[in-house]
């Protein structure tokens, strides 16, 4: 049983599936996802993950390649830029393409199902759901996301998800033109706010800010913003900056409700004797990392290689989450360095913009990101049983 219909549940059962492990998606929400969110960049890596699972053609045609990044400040300057392969992609047309793929390979998706109990029985897990249904299976793996009911039942005790200080909101805009190219993702350090775009090859700009909130708001007075009481705000924060910020956020028909930023600096425990949690419910990363999505499709591939090869289930997911934890909490440490220069004040921000470029350029010589982007997943190179100082290995 996979619990949540995001991005890393259907690939999880996809996973899972071509592993020889029958799986079924349980979904909080009663409807699919047409229409919900912005968009998100799939990394190289997170691309490749997804080619052992014969689905690297499916996202394809969706979205624009955006192998370029540049960085400005406020004034205008260009701080940096340099290449970073990814595919920028409308996040329901992502939510929409793995669903119906993971339907099409045979795997039902229930909706309406949200999670609220799980026992574990003699043989297996038994899922309770808030409509009051059950289910039961051998294993209920939890790809539930940030607020993940999955993993405070294999520990009451874990932690919260860490607020960084960011909101986010943004939106599409038509009919305006801004300087750029469309395989280029342009950062702008304002003087008040983070604004990011891409232009797409038919001329719509894709767009998301970053106001700063040192206090978390509740999800109540998120909603209470109204669109226009966004567009207001980031009028205001953008009024002294240069660049296109005031005119694609004046095209922007609608502008997307805001939302917390959050990561996880760690999640002590990933298991228990049947369930397991994967994606964001184990490791969720600041957006700044551009790994979020990314990390959940290698999560998914790593533990079905785990549940094909290693033969008890407990050792499975410990072999899982050793082969998994260095990788993703060095990602979220990342990300949270990245972040940390969107809104530092102006003392912080003249220090950023006269060392930025000089570490832009020394890790560009060095590709020091290499080991993230460059990662890449066999199916075929079985997980070893071996064991070494209690670590597991791929042979």
């Amino acid at each position: 049983m996979v619990i949540g219909g995001g991005i890393a549940g259907p690939v999880t059962a996809m996973a899972l599936r071509r592993a020889g492990v029958d799986a079924e998606v349980f979904e909080a929400y009663d409807h699919g996802s047409e229409g919900v969110g912005a968009f998100l960049t799939l990394a190289a890596n997170g691309l490749e993950a997804l080619r052992p699972l014969g689905l690297h053609d499916l996202v394809r045609d969706l979205g624009m390649d955006s192998p370029r990044m540049e960085m400005s400040n406020g004034q205008g300057r260009v701080l940096a830029s340099f290449r970073q392969p990814g595919r920028t992609l409308r996040r329901a047309d992502l939510y929409r393409a793995l669903r119906d793929e993971a339907v099409r390979r045979g795997v039902p998706i229930r909706y309406g199902r949200r999670l609220t109990d799980a026992s574990i029985t003699g043989d297996g897990v038994r899922a309770t759901f808030a409509d009051g249904s059950t289910a039961e299976g051998d294993l209920l793996i939890g790809a539930d996301g940030l607020r993940s009911r999955t993993r405070t039942l294999i520990d009451a005790g874990a932690p919260r998800a860490r607020h960084v200080g960011l909101l986010n909101t943004g939106g599409f805009a038509d009919g305006v033109k801004v300087p750029g190219r469309p395989d280029t993702s342009y950062f702008v350090f304002g003087k008040k706010c983070f604004f990011g775009y891409l232009i797409h090859p038919d001329g719509q700009v894709w767009w998301f800010a970053n106001p700063p909130s040192p206090r978390e708001p509740s999800p109540e007075e998120l909603a209470a913003i109204t669109p226009e009481q966004w567009r207001a705000r980031l009028v205001k924060l953008f009024e002294d900056d240069n660049g296109p910020m005031l005119d694609i956020i004046g095209a922007t028909g609608h502008i997307l409700a805001g939302w917390n930023t959050y990561d996880f600096p760690t999640v002590p425990k990933w298991f228990n004797e049947r369930m397991v949690i994967l994606g964001d419910a184990a490791h969720a990363t600041s957006p700044s990392s551009g790994q979020g999505a990314s990390m959940a499709i290698e999560d998914a591939v790593v533990l079905a290689k785990c549940l094909r090869d290693v033969p008890h289930t407990r050792d499975a997911f410990a072999a899982f989450e050793r082969l998994r934890r260095g990788r993703v909490e060095r990602i979220v440490a990342q990300g949270r360095r990245n972040g940390s220069g969107k809104a530092p004040g102006a003392t912080g921000a003249l220090v950023r913009d006269l060392v930025l470029p000089m570490i832009m350029r020394r890790m560009t010589r060095k590709n020091s990101l290499a080991w993230m982007h460059d990662h890449r997943i066999s199916w075929d190179e079985p997980i070893s049983a071996r064991r070494a100082a209690g670590w597991w290995a791929c042979s």
